[in-house]
């Protein structure tokens, strides 16, 4: 009935919970999960899960914040995303935060090598037509503005993708829309401090939205403070159902189904 289209299973404390995270998600009614790729280091590990369990598929990627850690040439990413249920490339994109107001020491100036890297998987997602999961955080001019100048820009022959764990505003909602982009929500939705957010999702159309946890991060209400799992996805679909006028059900079935279209591989 859910899709949980985003988390991170192999982190240390998820992983080490696994059976009792898949009974949850069973007894949820949490029927698939997507396992995202942080680095390379990681991607065995991630790619383990998927191949050890028929309702997870897994990416490759290396999220723009992470320093210190291979660096991928396309034909790394292409090698790994030509294998059994490797379904994206990404996570990856731009990540500012922190940075724009800094006096001294890096600028956003500095961070050229996540532009280079958020270019490289781009290209890759091209090459191999897998969609592209995208991560951008006080950084979607740039990020928009690279997408555009890499092809990206709603063309038919893009590779598509979804910007995940949606905190941008409507203007950044409606580029991405405009792009060919799907756009996914997590437990930020259920915050009470997040009315803006919830204003987006109201402007998002069904046919074109994702639901994700991002666990063990961003825990959804009832659980905000908590390390987030799968099983907790039903709560983010509640909100947007909420928010939207719909019936939980309408919105379980349209992510679901989104997630289908959007990876075609899960159902090929």
């Amino acid at each position: 009935m859910f899709t949980d289209s985003h988390c991170h299973l192999n982190f240390p404390e998820l992983v080490s919970q696994l059976p009792a995270i898949r009974q949850a998600m069973a007894e949820a009614q949490v029927t698939r999960a997507l396992c995202i790729c942080t680095t390379m280091e990681e991607f065995e590990g991630v790619h383990a899960l998927a191949l050890a369990h028929d309702n997870f598929w897994s990416t490759v990627g290396v999220h723009p914040d992470n320093e210190g850690v291979t660096e991928p040439s396309v034909q790394d990413l292409l090698d790994r995303a030509a294998l059994p249920r490797v379904v994206a490339i990404g996570e990856t994109g731009l990540d500012y935060y922190g940075m724009e107001d800094r006096k001294g020491g890096r600028s956003i100036a500095d961070l050229e090598w996540q532009r280079d890297r958020f270019r490289t998987h781009i290209r890759a997602a091209r090459a191999c037509g897998k969609p592209l999961i995208i991560h951008t955080r006080s950084a979607s001019d740039d990020t928009l503005a690279i997408l555009r100048e890499e092809g990206e820009d709603g063309a038919s022959n893009q590779a598509g993708g979804v910007f995940h764990c949606f905190t941008e505003s409507m203007q950044v909602a409606r580029a991405a829309l405009d792009r060919g982009y799907y756009i996914s929500f997590s437990g930020i939705v259920t915050f009470k401090s997040a009315q803006e957010l919830r204003d987006v999702v109201a402007f998002v159309p069904l046919d074109r939205m994702l639901i994700e946890t991002d666990s063990p991060y961003l825990a959804p209400v009832p659980y905000r403070g908590k390390t987030n799992n799968p099983s907790y996805v039903p709560h983010v679909a509640r909100q947007v159902a909420e928010t939207k006028g719909l019936a939980l059900e309408v919105v379980a079935e349209a992510t679901s189904r989104n997630f289908d279209r959007l990876f075609p591989e899960v159902t090929a």
